[in-house]
Order: structure tokens, then C-alpha cells, then sequence
């Protein structure tokens, strides 16, 4: 049972109903999660232009999916596993060894699993992660602006596990 009411599109107005408009024009659909932000317009406002920023960003989708399910798994998030991993699978074509392996912050590409071991320790070390882990994820190849973008993702991630932890919004995905 969700503890946060999600929104009907059809029967809201103002802001949230602009919001929603945008979201159903690019997506088909307004998912359950930003049905449930929608209550507070600020909410999702912040959570589109967080994420419109960095679907904007160097990092490409691919990578940010995987940053998703590495985040989402560490906070024990269905609704992101659910979500990421479709969105992943089916929009970003990822295969389903990457998706899995993502989730536990290992990939078989080096590059890769330096970011998703840098996102992972983000989460566990509650962002006080150390010189070494900084250089780490350089060594392997990232710039200072996607070290950035990889905190940004992150970050994000957390936003939208602890949102939906709190509400426990109802899965509109595949579950996981």
C-alpha cells in the first residue's frame, strides 16, 4: 500500500498538470513515481530539471542507467531496480549481464565498473569518499567534469530511491 497518494492526471490543475502534460508528451505515460512528486510541484520540477540536466551531460544514457541500478540497489529501491532495469533493457538497449552485474557495481568493461565502484562507494561512504577513490575513477579515465557528473547521477539516484522508499509508490515497470 503506497504511503504517498499518486496523482490522476485527468483531475489536477496548475503547475503539476503542466508538468505532467510535458511528461505525457515525450513519454506516452506519466509514471507513477512523478504522479506521486506531482503533489508537490516543486518536487518534480526539481527532480525534471535535475535529470534534463544530465540526460544534457558527457556521461551518455548508458552509463547513467547503470549509475541508477548500482545507486538503486544499494538503497534498496524496487521501484528504481524495476524502473532501470526496463528503461535500461528496452529504451538504452543495455544486455541483461550488464544490467545484473550493474547492480552490484561491477561491469566488464574497466571504465565502467571504475564509475559504478566510485558511485557505489559515494553511497556507502555517504559522499566522504577518499582521495583514492577520486583517483581511482580519474586513473581509469574520467575527467574532473565527469567525476562531477557521476556525483550528480548519484545524487539524483538517491533523490528518487529515498522518494520512492518514503511513498512507496507502486511499481508501473516490470518488477524486480
Amino acid at each position: 500500500m503506497t504511503r504517498l497518494k499518486a496523482l490522476n492526471p485527468e483531475e489536477i490543475s496548475g503547475k503539476s498538470k503542466e508538468l505532467f502534460n510535458g511528461i505525457q508528451s515525450k513519454l506516452g505515460m506519466v509514471p507513477n513515481m512523478m504522479r506521486t512528486m506531482g503533489n508537490s510541484p516543486a518536487v518534480l520540477e526539481a527532480y525534471l530539471n535535475l535529470s534534463g540536466a544530465l540526460n544534457g551531460g558527457t556521461l551518455g544514457a548508458k552509463l547513467g542507467e547503470l549509475i541508477a541500478l548500482t545507486v538503486a540497489e544499494a538503497n534498496s529501491c524496487k521501484y528504481c531496480l524495476s524502473a532501470h532495469t526496463y528503461i535500461g533493457a528496452n529504451l538504452v538497449k543495455i544486455d541483461n549481464e550488464a544490467l545484473t552485474q550493474a547492480r552490484q557495481g561491477k561491469s566488464n568493461d574497466t571504465k565502467t565498473e571504475a564509475a559504478l565502484v566510485f558511485a557505489k562507494n559515494l553511497v556507502d561512504k555517504n559522499g566522504l569518499v577518499t582521495s583514492d577513490d577520486v583517483s581511482a575513477v580519474k586513473n581509469a579515465g574520467y575527467t574532473d567534469g565527469e567525476v562531477g557528473e557521476i556525483v550528480a547521477n548519484v545524487a539524483l539516484n538517491i533523490f528518487t530511491n529515498y522518494f520512492n522508499n518514503t511513498a512507496e509508490t507502486d511499481i508501473d515497470f516490470p518488477a524486480i
